[in-house]
């Protein structure tokens, strides 16, 4: 049984295939395991989504948590989860209506060991390495946006 109604996911996923760039074979002798439809892997996470579990519960003998993961990481590094989010708030306003008349911003810091990129010295943990994390979010919860900046 599908997780989401097709009357949902289809649109979901022509969005998303819209913004996915066409995938190129690089393997020199082309003779390795045949990749995993991108439909496939978006399914999966979805239910992972939906269910709140873990890749690993999620997967399938047609899909695993390795090529799920494998293929957000590639997502991401294309910058999809952005023009996603926008295209998410854009649907939401249409149908729904965003309420952009009272706006909640919290944030909070937490530890970051091993450091990264945005992390920095944490003024609440002894010069510690840490993150802070910044969410906005509209009047009925829908978050707006996320910035994270070193502590």
């Amino acid at each position: 049984m599908p997780v989401l109604p097709s009357c949902l996911v289809d649109p979901l996923w022509d969005q998303f295939a819209a913004l996915l760039p066409e995938h190129v074979n690089t393997h020199p002798l082309g003779c390795h395991n045949p990749r995993i439809p991108d439909r496939t892997v978006f399914e999966h996470v979805l239910a992972a989504l939906v269910h709140g579990s873990g890749y690993e519960r999620i997967a399938t003998i047609g899909c695993s948590d390795r090529t799920i993961r494998r293929r957000l990481a590639h997502w991401a590094e294309l910058g999809l989860a952005k023009q996603v989010h926008a295209l998410a708030l854009a649907a939401y306003d249409r149908m729904i209506g965003l309420d952009l008349g009272e706006l909640s911003v919290d944030g909070c810091i937490t530890k970051s060991p091993c450091g990264g990129e945005k992390s920095g010295r944490s003024p609440v943990d002894r010069g510690k390495q840490g993150l802070k994390r910044s969410a906005a979010s509209e009047a009925r919860g829908v978050p707006l946006g996320l910035v994270s900046a070193g502590a």
